[in-house]
């Protein structure tokens, strides 16, 4: 834009503040924008004292698997009499199926192993449903709900937690999450852009607009490691047009923002694995700190079992210390699904939740393009006086 150009938008706006609302009238309040850079994500998982809700303990991994199904000889020949690290043991392990198949990228080629999963009540996550009976709608088949730990949220779907909470690798002392969480903020790869527009009031507003984006620039940190809250961001937006953007409502309520439900991209990297992650019927409850620095809540939803099981069976050699069986985990994932049923009445997706932590950020948009201004700006300025005498 030219020093002419911008000289005369602004004598317009002028001129047209005077004539339309006078010298004295107070201008109205313009809308804010809250913006949040996403910085730990983890699958919400309810971890008593005693591991009550897992009596069996932790599920039994691919190792412990293979290792039982081997004879004596076989065990020294493929361990070097126990001397082959377990991580190196993986590349063993993981084709126990017929002829060496890879059981984690052809999990059907062998049995259901089992898999321990959840047995307890009490959970952490939302009701989806909107019931507290676990019984069919249309959008999703017959389950057991939860309830939580201090007793005041009732009818929880949260089949991801009773599928992976007794899994030693989903809890907070586990690898899976803590890795893919570094694995972003070291990269940069995967970082989620939370923008807050149309607030009138930061602290209550009943009417607000939420949006996902993905980020193309690393996490801004200091010089100790944490994240530096008001930094800014680009969105992922490839020839001006965001490639992950999706848009829900929602409202503010004491400086707790919930949204409605609403299908919703998110971009996902974690343990050297890719996605565009999409939870159906996702919906937030953010807790914002009074001066935007921090936030920090849960968000629900239903993710696929497909798009699941892609992530899972392709962690590979991670999976020596988080504990899955790639057979047992897809079995049981489909036995456990409750959501959005195929048209054989089979459900294609688990009900999720997932903790997540945020810090302030200024979402920055790509520039509208502003062609032909230079050339009909001094012709727009000399109409307006001409019409206004």
């Amino acid at each position: 834009m030219t020093q002419k150009t911008a000289i005369a938008k602004l004598v317009l706006a002028g001129m047209a503040g005077l004539l339309l609302v006078g010298p004295t009238a107070a201008a109205p309040t313009k809308p804010k924008t809250l913006g949040f850079v996403v910085t730990t994500w983890f699958t919400s998982i309810h971890e008593s004292k005693f591991l009550d809700e897992c009596p069996e303990g932790f599920t039994k991994g691919y190792d412990e698997i293979w290792w039982r199904g081997l004879s004596k000889p076989e065990r020294a020949k493929l361990t070097d009499n126990g001397l082959v690290s377990r991580l190196d043991r993986f590349f063993i392990a993981v084709r126990r199926g017929p002829n060496g198949a890879d059981v984690c990228l052809n999990p059907t080629a062998v049995p259901d192993p089992g898999y321990t999963t959840i047995e307890g009540k009490l959970g952490t996550g939302m009701n989806l449903t909107g019931t507290e009976s676990g019984d069919p709608t249309a959008k999703t088949c017959k389950h057991d709900k939860f309830e939580s730990p201090d007793g005041k949220v009732k009818g929880i779907d949260n089949q991801m937690y009773r599928l992976l909470g007794c899994t030693y690798g989903f809890h907070t002392f586990g690898q899976y999450e803590v890795n893919a969480n570094e694995n972003r903020k070291s990269n940069g790869n995967g970082m989620t852009l939370i923008e807050v527009s149309g607030v009138d009031d930061a602290k209550n507003d009943n009417d607000v607009t939420v949006n996902f984006y993905r980020a193309v620039d690393q996490y801004t940190l200091d010089g100790t490691g944490k994240f530096v809250p008001f930094a800014s961001y680009r969105i992922d937006a490839p020839e001006g047009k965001p490639r992950y953007a999706s848009s829900v409502k929602g409202k503010i309520v004491d400086g707790v923002l919930t949204t409605e439900p609403g299908d919703v991209h998110v971009p996902f990297y974690g343990n050297y694995t890719y996605m565009n992650y999409l939870i159906k019927d996702l919906r937030m409850r953010l807790e914002m700190a009074p001066d935007g620095a921090s936030a920090k809540g849960m968000v629900g939803g239903y993710t696929s079992v497909d798009q699941f099981l892609y992530y899972m069976t392709s962690i590979g050699p991670i999976h020596s210390t988080g504990q899955i069986d790639c057979p047992g985990i897809y079995y049981a994932a489909h036995r456990l699904a409750d959501g959005y049923p195929d048209k054989d009445g089979q459900c294609t997706h688990l009900s999720s939740a997932f903790d997540i932590k945020a810090v302030g950020a200024y979402v920055v948009h790509p520039e509208a393009k502003t062609a032909g201004d230079d050339d009909g700006a001094f012709d727009k300025l000399l109409r307006f006086i001409k019409l206004k005498g």
